[in-house]
């Protein structure tokens, strides 16, 4: 195996052109699993944790390079509250944003913050940018439309409302992969977005759920039941080593519906 580490990006960038196959390597959470369980073999790693430029973080941009460390004192709070969750604390120092993103597991806990914020992920190459919505960047279980000549460089993210909430179920409370996670963003005067992990292929936004939620700024508790049963009948689990699909729908919708009521206090 050849152990390439660059000092800036455009080193980096320059380091996935050369090769076929190249395999960036950030926190290693993620990959090295797949090293230790035999599943994956690179031929050429580059590492990514010299490269200052994927560090920064702002109102409106998160760098690949933030690790959910730094991630849980945001001010956005269901970004603060996801990055708590996110593995041990030996875990959240070392994973990165990007390495979520490039995984893109469907239980990833980053991605229904990036979902419901309408976040772009933004792709860097020596022959140049691209900057994709979301559900663009997307495509399947584990699954992007990253080239291997390019690097996740970071996400922009529009405005977003104060009131937000973040929630996830698993087999116990802590240091869990998910079995459903869900994010929800609301507006005072009642736009809603919401978004949900582990119930489908990848991320997914459960739209007819979010028009029932922003119709009014106060919402009954038939609103409420009405919101909590368009999210179950929206979400596509599937039954795995985790729970089975029949869970995850009755599940989906009873998590999401407290995060709304999070947002409503």
């Amino acid at each position: 195996m050849e152990y390439v580490r660059p000092k800036a990006l455009g080193e980096a960038l320059d380091a996935l052109a050369a090769f076929d196959d190249p395999t960036p390597l950030a926190g290693g959470t993620d990959l090295m699993v797949e090293v230790n369980l035999n599943h994956r073999r690179p031929d050429v790693v580059v590492s990514l944790r010299s490269l200052d430029e994927l560090r920064r973080w702002d109102d409106t941009w998160i760098g690949a390079g933030v690790t959910f460390a730094r991630l849980e004192g945001a001010d956005d709070p269901a970004l603060a509250q996801l990055a708590r969750t996110v593995g041990s604390p030996q875990i959240r120092a070392a994973a990165t944003l990007g390495g979520n993103l490039g995984t893109a597991s469907p239980a990833a806990d980053s991605l229904p913050f990036l979902a419901a914020a309408d976040a772009h992920v933004v792709l860097k190459s020596t022959a140049g940018e691209r900057r994709l919505r979301w559900d663009e960047f997307f495509v399947g279980p584990k699954q992007t439309v990253r080239r291997p000549d390019e690097l996740i460089v970071g996400v922009e993210l529009p405005s977003r409302p104060e009131r937000q909430a973040f929630a996830k179920v698993g087999v116990r409370q802590a240091m869990v992969i998910s079995m459903v996670s869900c994010c929800v963003l609301r507006d005072p005067s009642g736009p809603t977005r919401v978004a949900l992990g582990s119930v489908g292929p990848t991320v997914l936004r459960a739209t007819d759920a979010e028009e029932v939620a922003s119709q009014a700024a106060r919402l009954t508790d038939t609103d409420l039941d009405e919101f909590q049963r368009r999210v179950s009948a929206e979400v596509r689990p599937i039954t795995d080593h985790r729970s089975t699909a029949e869970y995850r729908r009755h599940a989906a919708g009873v998590v999401a519906r407290r995060a709304l009521e999070r947002c409503l206090r």
